[in-house]
């Protein structure tokens, strides 16, 4: 027993010194930012990365950090990709984020990508009118250098509304003289500037409202009014006419042969994805995903949903694919994959609930809805141990609705047909009118049940406010 203390003690002691040793790059790498020598801090805060047993909690603010240093580094290659780490990790300094960002677009000569981060920008740091007018500036000169003049004009007049006698608005807005513009709504650039509320005459209300007959012998009495029926209660497609609806789709399926090609997830991604366009939804569908376009497809989904009213918005994801549980967290894993060892799995595939779920709540849409058809064999036989079977449950907010193809810890089959048995089931039901999400997963969970003999129990966790219909009587 005793010896089984002290061994027990050393490895505390080992924990303890590796996590120190780790936490000291991070701190290097700090400060070789910090005294600008990027270089250093690139090496640094790289090191820190891979290492297995880091503070995770740190990731954010290193990926941050070395993206500044890439970009102060004039490497605006590989900065992009930094930058895209920090948001879908929630770094709180977003609005600059996505400033630096679209610099480094304009740079790489992604101009497209480079006026959609300036319109995130507009987005997060539009309060303060000095920051607007500059980002309007540089969001104007790209439009101009795109050949869209008019809506290079109308950034440049918004910014001197915002900024008036600004040098360099004032010389851009002049050489496009002759350009004719819309008459813009100027409350975009003076919020407290509103049109006067047009009242209609009280009296003359009333005297519309009084309907007069005039009567033999000189008397005047007012006409019965005729009873009129309640009025009809709105449809469902009535009632929810203004909700934004935004999908991102995603079924990888070329895997390569160490990780285990899958027949159907493209099916399932493809044919989910046009019948949630059937169903009002505006969606990206990815297939075949590498790391990379997965993270910019986020990107653009999370910029979607946040610029919607949220109390209007629903958000869904849906991912067909491999997938795994490892440390508490579920991993979507994209087709380039490069895992040998247990510290590539964070590296080289997506967690589920710290970059996805996390988001969609992050944008407060009314809700969110997360789809896992991801249950299937594990795709790293040589990490048995760390691995665990299946995908767990994860933990959900206000409004979030996470459905799994089976339940945690349980495996699915890939499918013998076009589609995965789940997928299968779930497309049926989405198809019916008028019934509730809860209706819709409890008769996917009935038949795919009644197919499998009882072998696959699909599963959802709950936790959203209001009703939701994919598809209204």
């Amino acid at each position: 027993m005793l010896k089984y203390k002290i061994n027990l003690a050393l490895v505390f002691w080992l924990i303890s010194l590796s996590a120190f040793a780790q936490f000291k790059l991070y701190e290097r790498g700090h400060d070789s930012y910090t005294a600008g020598k990027y270089e250093d801090a690139i090496r640094n805060f790289s090191e820190y990365l891979t290492k297995y047993t880091r503070d995770k909690s740190l990731d954010v603010e290193v990926y941050y950090l070395r993206a500044l240093a890439y970009y102060k580094s004039n490497n605006f290659k590989d900065a992009v990709p930094d930058f895209e780490e920090a948001l879908l990790l929630g770094h709180a300094n977003k609005g600059n984020i996505y400033w630096f960002k679209a610099k480094c677009q304009a740079q790489n000569g992604l101009d497209k990508d480079a006026i959609s981060d300036y319109t995130s920008a507009l987005r997060e740091l539009g309060s303060d009118k000095t920051i607007k007018a500059k980002l309007l500036y540089e969001r104007g000169l790209l439009y101009y250098k795109t050949g869209n003049q008019v809506a290079a004009k109308e950034d440049f007049q918004t910014g001197l509304l915002l900024n008036p006698g600004n040098a360099d608005l004032t010389r851009e807005f002049n050489k496009l003289g002759n350009v004719t513009i819309a008459a813009r709504n100027t409350q975009e650039a003076n919020s407290s500037t509103s049109q006067p509320v047009i009242k209609k005459d009280e009296t003359k209300v009333k005297e519309d409202n009084k309907v007069k007959k005039s009567e033999p012998g000189g008397t005047t009495n007012t006409t019965p009014v005729t009873a009129t029926s309640e009025p009809a209660q709105p449809s469902l497609a009535e009632f929810y006419k203004d909700e934004k609806r935004y999908a991102l789709v995603i079924g990888n399926a070329a895997y390569p042969k160490n990780i285990g090609a899958l027949r159907n997830p493209v099916n399932d991604a493809t044919d989910m994805a046009k019948e949630l366009q059937a169903s009002n939804f505006e969606v990206d569908l990815l297939t075949n995903a590498t790391y990379g376009q997965m993270r910019a497809a986020l990107l653009k989904f999370k910029d979607h949903i946040e610029s919607s009213d949220p109390e209007k918005t629903v958000a869904l994801f849906y991912f067909a694919g491999h997938g795994l549980r490892h440390e508490d967290e579920n991993y979507l894993v994209p087709i380039d994959a490069a895992v040998e060892y247990e510290d590539d799995i964070s590296r080289y595939c997506f967690p589920a609930q710290r970059m996805v779920l996390a988001n969609m709540e992050r944008s407060n849409a009314r809700m969110n809805i997360m789809i896992l058809d991801a249950c299937r064999n594990n795709p790293f036989p040589a990490l048995n141990r760390s691995v665990e079977q299946g995908l767990g449950e994860m933990r959900r907010a206000r409004g979030s609705f996470i459905a799994y193809a089976t339940a945690p810890g349980s495996v699915a089959s890939d499918g013998n047909g076009r589609n995965g048995l789940y997928t299968q089931e779930l497309l049926k039901a989405i198809r019916k009118p008028g019934l509730t999400i809860e209706q819709v997963f409890k008769e996917v969970r009935a038949n795919v049940l009644r197919l499998s003999g009882d072998r696959q129990n699909t599963w959802d966790s709950s936790n959203i406010i209001g009703e939701f219909y994919f598809k209204f009587k």
